[in-house]
């Protein structure tokens, strides 16, 4: 199973980056990325975010080596969160506290992708 570091290191070599060149871009310390290296550490949740954001790819491939799974993305044109009016199309209290947290980091984690990429653009 490929460690979170080797995942990193294989995106770096595939945009054709330097390790060095990576670390200089994302303010990550050499001797941090040698202890991701080594096992002694992993990335923060900051810096894994920071990292997805960099190279566009998903959180759940970055942390597991897992792709999404597309059978679970509704294409269809019937709303799927929201009604017509903009509003919630399921009962809050129909949630569990752990959804009701992950429905929350990943609307901030999406805010932070906006605008990470409207500084770089």
């Amino acid at each position: 199973m490929e460690s979170i570091y080797q995942r990193i290191e294989a995106l770096i070599a595939e945009r054709g980056m330097t390790k060095k060149a990576f670390c200089q871009q994302l303010g990550i310390s050499t001797g941090n990325f040698g202890d991701w290296k080594r096992g002694k550490t992993t990335p923060g949740t900051n810096k894994l975010i920071e990292i997805a954001t960099f190279f566009d790819i998903s959180l759940d491939w970055l942390m597991m080596g897992r792709t999404p799974k597309r059978e679970m993305v509704n294409e269809q044109q019937e709303s799927y969160f929201f009604d017509d009016l903009g509003q919630l199309n399921c009962q809050i209290d129909q949630l569990t506290e752990q959804e009701k947290v992950f429905i929350r980091d990943y609307i901030e984690f999406t805010a932070y992708r906006k605008k990470k990429k409207k500084e770089t653009d």
